[in-house]
């Protein structure tokens, strides 16, 4: 599973991407995020505000309740303002 930081999520956390292989209790992207957070502190900062950012699941939009699979691309990034 492939891991796509942007913004100050990428700079909150200290890596555009990751590499990780999904572990068997993660099944949606809000499970996701618990691992993430449980192991990392920095992972723990940066997703303390969940309506403050956006997800996509293979290049589309997707939120919390997504499942997810071991070939996905999870891509977490703000909310993105138009103009």
């Amino acid at each position: 599973m492939r891991i796509l930081y942007f913004s100050w999520l990428k700079e909150k956390i200290g890596l555009n991407s990751q590499e990780i292989i999904k572990p068997k209790n993660v099944e949606t992207v809000d499970d996701l995020i618990t691992f993430l957070t449980e192991k990392s502190e920095k992972h723990k900062n940066a997703f303390s505000d969940l309506n403050s950012i956006k997800v996509s699941v293979n290049q589309e939009f997707a939120d919390l309740k997504t499942k997810i699979n071991e070939k996905d691309e999870i891509a977490f990034f703000p909310p993105v303002t138009g103009g």
